[in-house]
């Protein structure tokens, strides 16, 4: 009886530690010590960063969303859980890149050449088009239109 229990505990304690080790969560990016996982550039602008986190919980940082969606477009997409990327109006800020809203303009440069810049709301994109100009995407749009 009493080899049962420990059996059973310790089977309880396996599995919490194996459900704790594959958290789903962002990752705070460290400016100008993270490098790019696609470019190995280390990450510095604080508007431009994105992130990717897989459903067993690995993170992996981009200097830039181009650089995130050239590593999407290497690897199985059935893996990833999140979609992360930096904002315009809130640098530093993740937010779920596949809700955000999208303008290439070239008035406002980023790190990979793209002028490819994310938005949280599509009425703060719109504002800002008007002032730099250039293009609005959803995040779909834009996958298509980076399409190698």
């Amino acid at each position: 009886m009493e080899r049962n229990s420990f059996n059973t505990i310790a089977f309880l304690i396996l599995l919490i530690i194996t459900c704790s080790s594959c958290n789903i969560q962002q990752e705070k990016i460290a400016y100008g010590e993270d490098n790019c996982h696609y470019c190995s550039m280390t990450i510095v602008d604080k508007i431009h960063a994105a992130e990717i986190v897989t459903k067993k919980g690995k993170v992996f940082k981009f200097d830039a969303v181009e650089c995130m969606i050239n590593y999407v477009a290497e690897i199985d997409k059935e893996e990833i859980s999140l979609y992360l990327s930096n904002h315009y109006d809130s640098p530093e800020e993740l937010i779920d890149a596949t809700q955000a809203t999208f303008l290439i303009s070239k008035n406002i440069s980023s790190p990979m050449g793209a002028f490819l810049t994310s938005f949280e709301s599509k009425a703060s994109a719109e504002k800002v088009k008007s002032e730099k100009g250039g293009d609005l995407f959803t995040w779909e749009e834009l996958l298509e239109h980076l399409k190698h």
